[in-house]
């Protein structure tokens, strides 16, 4: 009988405050399908168990590998290496297709109403990326815009990789 190993994870998707129990659990149900993380920052306005979410994750929330940190500054305590985070905003030219990444970076979200609070993006201008626009939307869905970066992502690993599995 052969064991099954559970394959390293892919990227660490970091929800800063989060608003829509919806959004997360899509976003959670993303994660575990392309092995990722979900990391949450608090304060959030559902909780873990609110049905909304767990509907949107359907039964594979169970499979996720998540934590929670009750402020950003506890989150980032777990950042191995700064220079491997980046940061998803609307306010930069910089484009998410444009950094390499690397298997274990970390992508961080922030709140639906408002995104990521100006003086993180401010701290961190070299690392934020933008996904580009070229309809009269502002931005895209949380859950949609964690799943292009993500799979931008993975599509550089597979090409670094040759087309290797990850």
């Amino acid at each position: 009988m052969s064991e099954t190993k559970k394959a390293e994870n892919l990227f660490r998707i970091v929800l800063v405050e989060p608003e829509i129990p919806q959004n997360t659990g899509n976003i959670g149900r993303t994660c575990v399908g392309t092995n990722c993380e979900l990391h949450l920052i608090g304060p959030m306005s559902f909780e873990i168990n609110d049905t909304q979410l767990k509907r949107a994750g359907l039964d594979y929330w169970q499979h996720l590998t998540w934590f929670y940190y009750p402020t950003y500054e506890d989150w980032f305590k777990k950042v191995e290496d700064p220079t491997r985070v980046f940061y998803l905003t609307t306010k930069v030219k910089q484009t998410y297709y444009e950094p390499q990444y690397q298997k274990g970076d970390w992508f961080v979200f922030g709140k639906e109403t408002k995104g990521l609070p100006p003086e993180i993006i401010n701290q961190n201008l070299e690392q934020a990326v933008t996904i580009p626009q070229t309809g009269p939307v502002r931005s895209l869905n949380l859950a949609t815009a964690v799943a292009v970066v993500i799979f931008e992502g993975y599509r550089q690993s597979l090409l670094l990789n040759q087309g290797s599995k990850l």
